[in-house]
């Protein structure tokens, strides 16, 4: 088999070793090989290494580029991955019968020696870079600032060697002999490369107890990391056997929308603030940010990534909670996190003195009891300070500043006093449609059985959006044996699920044979049910996640309760001889909250209420009373009360689906009809006022304008509120009080779950509205989730959403047969050429359509001339967007055939598509007969003098066309200048 052959055979299984550790070293390897034997050439290695993309990306436009070189080519590609990979990852893998031998010319210039030798001098450097770079900077050859970028604290050290190979190749001749002169000066005394010592830096060396230290603190984390515990207190996983990537994106500096690697979390890539320290990881309940933690941590202890951090000090929010003592920094390192066995002075020194090499997690920001604030400065690492305080200042940078700090909390939690000292927010949005099967595949060893629990969730929608929250695929994929022996009630809400899992626990140890439980089996365990739920809604009321063996003997909770598995033993690192407990997950605490409030014939009358009371609303008399302080009673205490509110917002959801009609029967003996009749008229009546709040927030419209809502995220949870209770009356009532042409739903956080529940809500309204959900995380499933409210939306604008040709698919079937819908909005989404057929279709049958915009895809000349075969039948489109797509001249003629006789079109952009002048002349054709259009956008274009020329003919036919955007084009200045005086509708 040639190498060509086994470079796209082996393609999935190559690119899975060199990304699989997460660390871009190998990759990088593989490159210095294959620059030194000139299968790549600068150029090359640029389009390939680019630090904005993900790795695999990377990875991919490697394989690409040597690909396209030949067979000579991929057989030194080959040569060079089965040099660098390790003998346990090449298992399984085909380098060749005779793989290449890794040769080079020898060059004859400095500059092409730093080329030819790359990957030795990457050896040779990464334990003298320091001196390297004295040599540097006494010879005037680089500055301070070529210094500090080299050195930069995100890079690993073979990283910051290659920065300054290429930052010497740049500065020329001088500086490429300068660098030579100095390794072969220090060669006789340079250190032993194999020693593990010498791979660390120069500062490092010289403290050996900090080495012994680093090395305990390692295990220590490794031992914390290896097993996901977080909903696993039955039965614990090997982290390895069971993490599954979620879907992480960052928002940079133009509005784009990045995606990124776990080894991005604390790279450069979406940058926002570079003096501030602290990176936030954001996602809402479920979504995986501890368990994301965790695996960064076991990564780092394995020396696997973040190999430029010497010491990693793991904190968890919860359980810094409960340590009630004031501590300085180090006691807070030490005692929390590892204690050194010698010279704690020294181990502390060191990192006071080279912050930069430190890293501190901070997992749970928002289980903190108290809120962000930024009043009281610290900066004394000796002195003793409450906690929170201590926590504050080290999240600001007032205390080691230097030092990156990643946070995880829910998006709500952190307030703008805190946003502030942020250096990026990265928001993890659960599992894509692909982890959800590789994750089940994972907790499955049976095939056999994962595939039918695969099979099960594709043949209901509903659920599976339910499993892009990892929490409630676990649930699922835990308790996939009640789900497949069939239901009487299909899971549809979190609280369907919730339920399986009680169901679940309590059918698991169940003394009857086989674990069978009676259809009262909520009855037959309402004492414990009753005992947890109100350890669980004391615990909210406290921000408290973590509870003593004496707070479950207050409540009366027995080691038989215990270890049923709701409540897991947790692993306390502060010096205490307490047993602490913790429920499983702060879902599963919210929802025997809920159980609690619902079934409770003791409760405040008003507990019910008080859950959808607005947040910050002042009521007297309730500090001590079921969930009263809560509410807050001072405008100073505002922030300090967000964490509590997300918690809270759960639980109102699963106290709406508890007393859904379709749980009437499973709480009919533990409940009193009349009792839940009062508290479902009290959850009723509380949706309406929050509704109604909103809708009375709705400013009159702007004259020229439509009426529109921009909804905020309680207006989300309200909509989730109701979609849990499945009662179509109070969702029919409420959507018949909103009236607006336009409901905006941006950066909400908008995913599958969401949009079920919004699409069971929206499909109530009077009138056609246009339903904005551009920047959030919809995707295929979410996309068809919406089809059950397309019928009542005339727009529907879902840019930057992680959707794919197979989720358009389903909803322009839907789409065509919806007399109301005439607008959609694609921009920055997965599509490619095979959309283009269903948009066709959808044009030619609708002759209504007045918009379409897929801007900014992967459409190219094929998909372009498949569009054009259905905008050829169409009379009804005005505005067409391709901004950003790759149909080049091909593409731009075809669709200009196809408009030519559109009686309707009015704006039209091809901005950015590759288009030449052979496309510019086709359009000009269009320009010169239709009498309707009024604005063409072709920036960033191909466009030459000629082409130019042609629209200006075609423009002295046609005076109703306003504007032609040219910027950005193959024009000189001086072109752009004569030709706009030709022709000043031009714009360059």
């Amino acid at each position: 088999m040639t190498a060509h052959q086994l470079i796209l055979k082996q393609r999935a299984e190559l690119l899975a070793v060199l990304c699989g550790g997460g660390s871009a070293e190998p990759l990088d390897c593989v490159l210095d090989l294959l620059l030194a034997c000139e299968v790549l050439v600068w150029e090359d290695y640029l389009s390939i290494r680019v630090v904005e993309k993900p790795l695999c990306s990377n990875v991919r436009q490697l394989f690409d580029v040597v690909y396209d070189k030949g067979e000579d080519a991929c057989s030194l590609l080959l040569a060079a991955m089965n040099q660098v990979l390790p003998e346990e990852q090449k298992a399984g893998l085909c380098f060749g019968k005779e793989c290449a031998v890794l040769g080079k010319n020898r060059p004859d210039t400095a500059t092409l020696t730093l080329l030819a030798d790359r990957p030795v001098l990457v050896r040779k450097l990464r334990d003298n870079i320091d001196g390297a770079l004295n040599a540097l900077l006494t010879t005037g050859c680089f500055t301070i600032k070529d210094c500090d970028a080299v050195q930069l604290p995100v890079y690993t050290p073979s990283q910051q060697v290659r920065r300054l190979l290429d930052q010497v190749r740049f500065k020329g001749e001088t500086a490429a002999k300068t660098l030579l002169q100095y390794l072969e000066q220090t060669e006789t005394t340079r250190p032993n490369p194999e020693d593990k010592e010498n791979h660390l830096s120069l500062h490092t060396q010289k403290h050996k107890y900090c080495l012994l230290y680093q090395k305990k603190l390692r295990s220590s984390v490794a031992a914390q990391s290896h097993s996901l515990s977080t909903y696993g207190g039955t039965g614990r996983f090997s982290l390895d056997d069971i993490y599954t990537d979620g879907l992480l994106e960052v928002m940079d500096g133009s509005g784009e929308t990045l995606t990124l690697g776990l080894e991005d979390v604390v790279g450069p890539l979406g940058t926002l603030n570079e003096d501030a320290d602290t990176v936030l990881v954001s996602g809402e309940a479920g979504s995986g940010k501890s368990t994301l933690l965790q695996r960064l941590h076991l990564l780092w202890a394995r020396e696997a990534l973040l190999t430029n951090t010497f010491l990693l000090f793991p904190f968890s929010c919860r359980k810094l909670n409960s340590e009630h003592r004031e501590l300085s920094l180090k006691e807070l390192l030490f005692l929390h996190c590892c204690w050194p066995d010698r010279s704690q002075d020294e181990v502390f020194q060191f990192i006071l003195d080279h912050p930069n090499l430190a890293l501190f997690t901070f997992d749970g920001l928002d289980e903190f009891k108290q809120g962000f604030t930024d009043e009281e400065r610290h900066c004394c690492p000796t002195k003793q300070v409450p906690i929170p305080i201590l926590l504050f200042n080290l999240l600001q940078g007032t205390l080691m500043k230097g030092v990156m700090k990643v946070a995880t909390s829910r998006p709500q939690a952190v307030g703008p006093s805190l946003k502030h000292y942020l250096r990026k927010e990265v928001l993890l949005k659960g599992f894509s449609p692909g982890g959800i099967d590789c994750y089940v595949k994972k907790h499955h060893s049976d095939p056999a059985m994962a595939r039918r629990v695969i099979e099960s969730l594709q043949a209901n929608t509903v659920l599976l959006s339910l499993c892009h929250i990892p929490v409630f695929c676990w649930i699922v994929t835990k308790c996939h044996q009640e789900l497949l022996g069939g239901q009487d009630v299909i899971p549809q809400t979190i609280t369907d699920v919730s339920l399986l899992v009680l169901q679940h626990f309590f059918q698991r140890k169940s003394p009857q044979p086989q674990g069978v439980l009676g259809k009262a089996w909520l009855e037959e365990h309402l004492d414990t049910v009753l005992k947890l739920g109100q350890l669980a809604l004391e615990g909210l009321e406290a921000s408290c996640y973590v509870f003593s063996g004496y707070e479950l003997q207050r409540n009366g909770l027995t080691e038989q309760d215990v270890s049923l598995g709701f409540l897991i033993y947790c692993n306390d690192l502060s010096v205490t001889d307490c047993k602490r407990y913790e429920f499983l997950h702060i879902t599963l605490q919210c929802f025997f909250a809920a159980l609690y409030v619902v079934l409770n014939r003791n409760s405040d009358r008003s507990a019910v209420s008080r859950l959808f009371q607005p947040q910050y609303r002042q009521l007297s008399g309730l500090s001590q009373r079921c969930l009263g302080h809560c509410i807050d009673s001072s405008v100073e205490e505002v922030e300090s009360h967000v964490t509590e509110t997300p918690n809270l917002q759960i639980t109102a959801q699963f106290v709406s689906g508890l007393l859904s009609q379709r749980h009437h029967n499973l709480l009919l003996e533990c409940c009193p009809t009349a009792v839940r009749e009062r508290k479902v008229k009290q959850v009723v009546k509380s949706l309406s006022k929050g509704m109604q709040r909103h809708f009375k927030s709705i400013p009159r419209p702007v004259e020229g304008e439509k009426k529109s809502m921009h909804a905020m995220p309680s207006f989300v949870w309200l909509i989730k509120c109701i979609y849990e209770m499945q009662d179509n009356s109070i969702a029919q009532d409420t959507m018949a009080k909103l009236d607006v042409e336009h409901l905006k739903l941006t950066y909400c956080n908008i995913g599958p779950v969401e949009c079920t529940a919004l699409s069971y809500v929206l499909k109530y309204l009077r009138n056609p509205v246009g339903l904005q959900l551009d920047n959030n995380s919809v995707g295929d499933v979410g996309a068809e989730q919406l089809l059950p409210c397309l019928h009542i939306c005339h727009s529907l604008y879902l840019r930057n959403n992680n959707i794919s040709d197979e989720g358009i698919r389903k909803l322009l079937e839907k789409g065509m047969k919806c007399e109301s819908f005439q607008k959609i909005a694609l921009f920055n989404n997965n599509l490619t050429d095979a959309c283009t057929q269903h948009f066709a279709l959808l044009l030619k049958s609708k002759q209504n359509f007045l918009s379409l915009r897929l801007g900014n895809n992967n459409i190219t000349s094929q998909g372009a001339e498949q569009l054009a075969e259905g905008l050829s039948y169409n009379q009804s489109l005005q505005f067409l967007g391709l901004w950003g797509n790759k149909i080049g001249d091909r593409g731009a003629e075809a669709l200009a055939a196809a408009l030519k006789n559109s009686t309707t079109l009015i704006w039209l952009s091809l901005v950015d598509n590759g288009v030449g002048s052979a496309g510019a002349c086709a359009l000009a054709k269009l320009i010169s007969q239709s009498k309707t259009l009024e604005q063409l956008w072709l920036n960033k274009n191909c466009i030459s003098r000629e082409g130019v020329e042609c629209l200006i003919e075609a423009l002295k036919m046609n005076s109703s066309v306003k504007e032609v955007w040219l910027r950005g084009n193959n024009l000189s200045p001086e072109e752009e200048e004569e030709l706009s005086k030709q022709e000043s509708r031009l714009t360059f």
